[in-house]
């Protein structure tokens, strides 16, 4: 389930989904096999993901596992709404399209 691109990145066989790093691709990975490496040393459990959560937010302490996802929690912080509607005017913290407005 291993495959190189041409721009040294490692590619998932199933989904094409590509990642920098192998281990990064192991992990992926797993999803589909249902294999599960991380082991808990207390209880013995066992997981598919390792639960690090690298990405804090300074002003509450708040982890997040992706940078995208603190970036948009920040907003909660900051109070700012970037996503403005060209038709009636109203900016919100996130976008949606119509599709997802009731």
């Amino acid at each position: 389930m291993l495959k190189v691109t041409a721009n040294s990145s490692y590619a998932c066989d199933i989904c094409n989904k590509t990642f920098s790093q192998k281990s990064n691709l192991k992990t992926h990975v797993a999803i589909y096999t249902r294999q599960k490496p991380f082991h808990c040393d207390i209880c013995g459990e066992s997981f598919s993901l390792n639960g690090e959560r690298p990405y804090n937010c300074d002003t509450c302490g708040k982890s997040f596992t992706k940078s995208d996802a603190l970036t948009r929690h920040k907003l909660i912080h900051t109070g700012e709404k970037p996503y403005h509607c060209d038709i009636c005017g109203i900016s919100e913290k996130r976008s949606e399209t119509s599709d997802d407005i009731d």
